[in-house]
């Protein structure tokens, strides 16, 4: 395997899962390995998964240069660093590389994946165990990933 990309966020699930993304990644020793992670302005509500390209496309332009956005940019790089400092001391030999991303999570891993024409895609699974009603309409990011790439896809739970 040449490229892996992870998808990473702030979560403690993505913590406990990194250390085993790190292990699979030491033993396949890839040429290089994606960080990816996305940063999304709403809140965590059922209406911010049905905004689509062109509704993500004005908020991005509209909170371009506030606080905000300055904040998101700021979380988002520090998540990254730690990440990578993390990966690059695990994975000898891999090339590190993070991205960051705004949008709808499942959406941007995939592009991400073709653009950079990934080998595999590691995502942690939410880990919920009942369903919800954005889960049952909407499917959850590992889900949908596992569903729609192209390459194969590592769920890490």
């Amino acid at each position: 395997m040449k490229k892996i990309l992870i998808a990473i966020d702030d979560t403690k699930g993505t913590k406990e899962i990194f250390a085993k993304c790190a292990l699979v990644c030491d033993c396949m020793r890839p040429e290089t390995i994606i960080l990816l992670y996305v940063e999304k302005f709403e809140g965590r509500s059922f209406i911010d998964e049905m905004l689509g390209e062109a509704e993500m496309n004005t908020l991005r332009n509209v909170l371009e240069g506030t606080e905000f956005k300055a904040a998101l940019d700021a979380k988002a790089q520090k998540i990254g660093a730690y990440y990578k400092g993390v990966m690059e001391a695990s994975a000898s030999g891999s090339r590190v590389n993070t991205v960051i991303r705004t949008g709808q999570p499942a959406e941007e891993i995939l592009k991400l994946a073709e653009e950079e024409k990934v080998d595999m895609i590691f995502v942690g699974s939410s880990g919920k165990r009942r369903w919800s009603s954005e889960i049952l309409l909407m499917g959850s990011v590992s889900r949908e990933v596992a569903n729609l790439a192209k390459c194969p896809v590592l769920i890490v739970k």
